[in-house]
């Protein structure tokens, strides 16, 4: 018996000159592209390792001329800013899971084709993205509801997010509706078949609309500064480093009076820019962290969920 493995070589394919110079322009408008987005993150992070006055004669794009890392130290030295900091994580973690948890559960609800007022509550979640009882409003309710110098305010008012819920929906509607038929006849429940079928099905669009709400509320401040300014343990981290930027730029006054006073002998090590940079790297960092473990899913979860067939 002949035991000769025959080995088949792929064909390698050739490509004409047309398409070489198609791919070639599409790589170089791809690289200009890559380029414009990371050099302004990359001179964020070469002014922020600079020495602040030095960083005022201009001149620093992709590496630092004068290392120093006062201007972190500055941001970093603050009390407030570890509270904030951890505050900041908790609303995070603890927004995420429960806005996603009700929003997938809202989702799944609405997506039911046996649901009476499917489309009617729909409509009226549509109408809240265009819609809104306005600042003041919204403010007197919260407060009547006791959300003021509360945690709770960072995670309730928001707890289903209009947008989100088409998101899960569009993209539950696009699994088949056997999955669920044949789970029925097996004597599952509805609260079984979410559990059970859709949420490991809809890992994708979960981990993209997980990472909607949490860049959301990573980057919050403003409801800080409206219900919990006078309560310091409830502070937030972003709305520390605004403090903290006011701060900064009301002691070293603008570019020519923080150089005159570096000049003139004086003590002025830090600048509005440079710890502006250091506190938008340090406000950064969790959330670019996090990115690379949810990108395999976000593209996915992006994509088959917004498209409604």
């Amino acid at each position: 018996m002949d035991n000769t493995k025959i080995i088949y070589k792929p064909k390698r394919k050739k490509i004409s000159p047309k398409n070489f110079l198609y791919s070639l322009v599409i790589g170089l408008i791809l690289t200009i592209f890559v380029f414009v987005t990371i050099y302004p993150i990359l001179n964020t992070l070469a002014v922020s390792f600079n020495e602040g006055i030095d960083a005022l004669r201009g001149g620093i794009y992709l590496w630092p001329r004068k290392w120093t890392l006062v201007n972190y130290k500055t941001v970093l030295k603050k009390e407030s800013i570890m509270t904030g900091l951890t505050v900041s994580v908790l609303r995070t973690v603890v927004g995420t899971v429960l806005q996603l948890s009700t929003t997938a559960l809202i989702s799944f609800i609405i997506g039911r084709k046996k649901f009476l007022f499917a489309k009617h509550i729909s409509l009226l979640y549509v109408l809240t993205m265009y819609v809104n009882g306005g600042l003041i409003p919204v403010f007197l309710l919260n407060k009547s509801l006791g959300f003021t110098n509360s945690f709770w305010v960072y995670i309730i008012p928001g707890m289903v997010g209009a947008f989100n819920m088409l998101v899960i929906r569009t993209y539950m509607n696009g699994l088949p509706d056997s999955l669920e038929e044949s789970a029925q006849i097996d004597g599952a429940g509805y609260l079984k078949i979410f559990v059970k079928i859709y949420v490991p099905l809809c890992k994708p669009v979960f981990a993209t609309v997980a990472l909607f709400i949490a860049v959301g509320q990573w980057n919050s401040w403003f409801d800080t500064m409206l219900y919990n300014r006078m309560a310091d343990n409830l502070t937030v981290l972003q709305y520390e480093l605004m403090k903290l930027l006011s701060s900064v730029s009301q002691l070293s006054g603008d570019a020519n009076q923080s150089a005159q006073a570096a000049s003139a002998g004086g003590t002025v090590q830090v600048t509005t820019t440079s710890v502006r940079a250091a506190a938008t790297i340090l406000t950064c960092l969790p959330i670019v962290a996090l990115y690379p473990f949810l990108q395999r899913y976000f593209v996915t979860g992006l994509t088959i969920g917004g498209v409604k067939e």
